[in-house]
């Protein structure tokens, strides 16, 4: 489980599927996803879900791309599909995220935005 966590964190932008996901752990899908739920505490979707979104958010904290740039760099196939989630792990939309992040900077060190910051789903 450990060397599938590894590539998912690696190659998080990529598409990545159960069964590619399951090959590397050399086990059967059902059983890849159960074992994967149980020892991180989330399926295999949720957990590539949060990786991309906390990339997302160092982007749209250090850059000034496009929220859609950064969409589709990170690994999702629509604006709209990335709003909804990054909104559901982070507690609001990116525009908000990015404006309320720009707005501490200065007044507050990095180290407390980032752990104030990161997704707790």
């Amino acid at each position: 489980m450990l060397r599938v966590r590894d590539a998912m964190d690696r190659d998080y932008a990529q598409p990545l599927d159960v069964p590619a996901l399951a090959r590397i752990a050399h086990v059967s899908q059902a059983h890849f996803t159960r074992t994967f739920r149980a020892t991180f505490g989330e399926t295999p979707h949720r957990y590539l879900q949060r990786r991309r979104v906390e990339r997302a958010m160092f982007l749209l904290r250090e850059t000034d791309r496009s929220v859609t740039d950064i969409c589709y760099e990170v690994g999702f196939g629509s604006p709209a599909t990335f709003s909804r989630t990054f909104r559901d792990i982070v507690g609001r939309p990116p525009r908000t995220y990015r404006r309320e992040t720009v707005a501490a900077t200065g007044y507050v060190p990095t180290c407390f935005t980032k752990a104030w910051t990161r997704p707790s789903t």
